[in-house]
């Protein structure tokens, strides 16, 4: 299946693709009614999740995929997929396995969002829930939703070092064209996101327990205090959420 895509293509147009595709293998039986097959649905959507995503990682790199093994954990069997080879085994580091499985618990508390409303609404005419969960994915592809943490790397590459910090402040409040705090304001959390302050922890542990000092964690950290200290941003309830550090990890 995933030999049909172009060696660059998309990650999330092939996860459309093939998450939808499922749709083709799990109907026969599938009585939308049931409890039961409700859950065995959620049940078999959370488990080939990592699967398809890596899979759909090596599609786009140009590698061959990679399948899961026993005795893994779920994080464990997915940063084996993404990164080991046929011919090069990957020995998971239990640190990013860790750093994994507190990044999914932080996303899964993520109210109702673009792609979960795009799933409800699709699900509300019963359809097949492999189809409606790659309408969500669909909706996730979108920058204004799931590419909000890749924007701020983007921010923060463009701001560069601390020392910089100041300026873009300044660029912000003055509505300079294209200049945009990103990573920060919540539709429901009015003051700070809890999830950030975990997710920031998380960078912490992640950097501290590698001995590796990332200049962008700390144009982060810096930035963040300096915003919270503004009372631009203050007044108007823009805090971090979850997208500000996610994207380091």
């Amino acid at each position: 299946f995933f030999k049909v895509f172009r060696m660059n293509a998309h990650p999330m147009a092939i996860m459309v693709a093939a998450t939808g595709s499922l749709s083709a293998y799990y109907h026969d039986n599938l009585d939308w009614s049931r409890p039961d097959d409700r859950e065995v649905s959620a049940m078999r959507l959370i488990a080939k999740m990592p699967t398809l995503a890596a899979m759909a990682y090596k599609s786009h790199i140009g590698e061959p995929v990679v399948y899961p093994r026993a005795g893994m954990t779920y994080a464990e069997n997915f940063l084996h997929m993404m990164h080991a080879t046929p011919t090069k085994a990957y020995k998971v580091n239990p640190i990013h396995a860790r750093a994994i499985d507190k990044f999914l618990i932080l996303h899964a508390d993520h109210e109702q969002n673009a792609s979960t409303s795009t799933v409800r609404i699709a699900g509300s005419s019963q359809a097949n829930p492999f189809a409606c969960i790659a309408a969500g994915i669909a909706s996730l592809w979108g920058p204004a939703h799931g590419g909000a943490n890749e924007a701020v790397i983007k921010m923060l590459n463009e701001i560069g070092s601390v020392e910089n910090i100041p300026k873009f402040i300044d660029d912000v409040k003055n509505k300079r064209s294209g200049i945009r705090l990103m990573g920060f304001g919540h539709r429901v959390y009015k003051n700070y996101d809890p999830r950030a302050q975990y997710m920031r922890i998380l960078c912490n542990e992640i950097f501290e327990q590698l001995e590796y000092d990332d200049p962008q964690l700390q144009v982060a950290i810096a930035l963040e205090r300096a915003a919270l200290h503004d009372e631009y941003f203050k007044k108007r309830n823009l805090y971090p959420n979850v997208d500000f550090y996610s994207g380091i990890v």
